[in-house]
């Protein structure tokens, strides 16, 4: 069974960093991608980045400049926020899809495995 654990996060003034981790247990698939979405209150989840398979990175408009993602898409991303602004308040996820189906719809993921997800919070 695919476990996928989120930690880092927490509270931070605006311009500050942060700094998401995420493992994923139970999987072995040398096609799979991952990636990191957010949902702030009374907003829909948005895809933040995605981590491909052969391990390009690729980043909402939001976020290029700022984050920066890493790791390995067979188990492990990172991302390290920076800049952090009072509207990138939300619970971030991160995702794993041994298939490579990391879309930017988030309608289109159906195969995924999703983590429970962590708070980040920024104040002004």
């Amino acid at each position: 069974q695919v476990h996928v654990v989120e930690s880092g996060g927490g509270s931070v003034q605006a311009g500050g960093s942060l700094r998401l981790s995420c493992v994923v247990s139970g999987a072995a698939s040398s096609s799979s991608c991952m990636a990191y979405s957010r949902q702030a209150p009374g907003n829909e989840r948005e895809v933040v980045a995605i981590l491909r398979e052969d391990g390009r990175v690729e980043y909402a408009g939001f976020a290029k400049g700022r984050f920066t993602a890493s790791g390995n898409p067979r188990n492990t991303l990172n991302l390290q926020m920076n800049r952090l602004k009072p509207e990138d308040t939300a619970v971030y996820y991160c995702a794993y899809d041994r298939g490579g189906e990391c879309y930017w719809n988030l309608r289109l993921w159906d195969t995924g495995n999703w983590g429970q997800g962590v708070q980040v919070t920024v104040s002004s």
